[in-house]
């Protein structure tokens, strides 16, 4: 029986797709200032102009990779309520990835890395790390709220705190592989910011 064919809207998902990996591996190789459209178009076995019809330019992709490769970082969080039981899965699960790295959280590290001397990275990052720490702020609030978590915790700064200690232990790991346990650093970074945030 011959398969179905593909609908222009798989097909387009299916090159979309296959171009983002294909701009993950390159960063992760060679870093964002070598990421063209054309070296992206070959890579994913495309031509740079259908790099171009899907993202418009380099920002754009460079934007767009940002996203997908920090969307759905943490799988699971969705149903759980705001609290500090979502925070503390959070930052477990968060850690829990680290233990298979793949290609799009590499990228999303060394383009986060980038930012901070690349102008036309930078807005993208600031806007990721400020929805991240809203996310936390909102974890810290509902426990204060619901008598969980310390009522003298600053929600601001504990969500700048765990966004810096995330992202550094991120870093260690992308460096030197070998030097950072995730799974060891799951329970005890964890257990540290339970006891820390409990009232």
């Amino acid at each position: 029986m011959p398969s179905a064919r593909r609908t222009q809207q798989e097909r387009r998902d299916q090159a979309e797709a296959a171009l983002l990996t294909a701009a993950a591996e390159l960063v992760v190789e060679q870093g964002v200032r070598s990421l063209t459209l054309a070296r992206v178009g070959e890579r994913a076995g495309y031509s740079r102009g259908i790099v171009t019809h899907h993202f418009g330019g380099k920002q754009a992709l460079v934007e767009r990779l940002a996203r997908a490769t920090q969307a759905g970082f943490v799988p699971g969080l969705e149903d759980v309520p705001p609290g500090l039981d979502r925070l503390l899965r959070l930052i477990g699960g968060y850690l829990g990835e680290l233990g298979r790295i793949g290609v799009f959280t590499q990228a999303f590290l060394v383009l986060w890395a980038e930012a901070a001397t690349q102008p036309e990275l930078a807005p993208i990052f600031r806007e990721r790390d400020a929805a991240f720490r809203a996310d936390l702020r909102e974890d810290v609030e509902a426990g204060i709220a619901d008598g969980t978590v310390d009522p003298d915790v600053r929600a601001d700064e504990v969500a700048t705190a765990v966004v810096g200690q995330l992202r550094g232990i991120a870093l260690q790991r992308l460096l030197d592989p070998a030097s950072v346990d995730p799974e060891a650093l799951r329970r005890s970074v964890t257990g540290y910011w339970r006891r820390a945030l409990r009232s």
